[in-house]
């Protein structure tokens, strides 16, 4: 890339707003590449993970969960944030053996991305695993989800007709019909 002096922002002051269990936020002055100054509100996040489980029938495993910001029931791939320290493919294979009891037998990473670069640094790791055995679900404490599955054919549907809207899993269902159209290329490991 070239210079991009002319698109950087420089922190020029910065205030905690909130520190939850969860979520912690900043309001930081900024100082603008006209020399203008402006406020930028943000959260920090740990990052996640996104599985996406394909059985050997060439069905995936899918979700169902409310989300009560949404103050609905999603359609999710399995995923979850990383614990402090975790390495991404163990939080990876945690969170599938977590939230769907099954472990797999080969992972590949697809790439990451970042859903909502206007207020917050989290990024999510895409995985698709295949090689599925079932063994049992461990939910987190007041963690209640639906497993189930679906054909590709079904997901990619659901993006297009608004039953599937997650952001995640839309970006998702992209890596998903680019792998299974030989377009896009994974690197299985063990």
């Amino acid at each position: 890339m070239s210079d991009d002096k002319h698109l950087i922002e420089e922190k020029v002051s910065s205030q905690e707003i909130l520190k939850g269990r969860f979520l912690h936020a900043f309001r930081d002055v900024v100082r603008l590449p006209d020399g203008s100054e402006t406020t930028r509100e943000f959260v920090i996040h740990p990052g996640a993970v996104m599985v996406i489980p394909m059985l050997d029938d060439g069905r995936l495993v899918l979700e169902r969960q409310f989300r009560y910001p949404m103050g609905r029931v999603m359609i999710e791939f399995p995923a979850g944030k990383l614990d402090p320290g975790e390495d991404i493919l163990t939080c990876a294979k945690r969170e599938l053996l977590e939230e769907t009891g099954y472990v797999a037998r080969e992972w590949a990473r697809a790439g990451v991305l970042h859903p909502v670069i206007s207020y917050s640094t989290e990024f999510i790791d895409v995985w698709f695993a295949r090689g599925l055995t079932l063994t049992q679900a461990t939910l987190d404490e007041g963690e209640f989800l639906e497993v189930f599955t679906a054909t590709p054919a079904e997901v990619i549907d659901w993006c297009r007709t608004g039953a599937l809207t997650d952001a995640k899993s839309l970006t998702g269902a992209l890596w998903l019909q680019n792998v299974l159209s030989g377009v896009w290329k994974l690197d299985w490991r063990t």
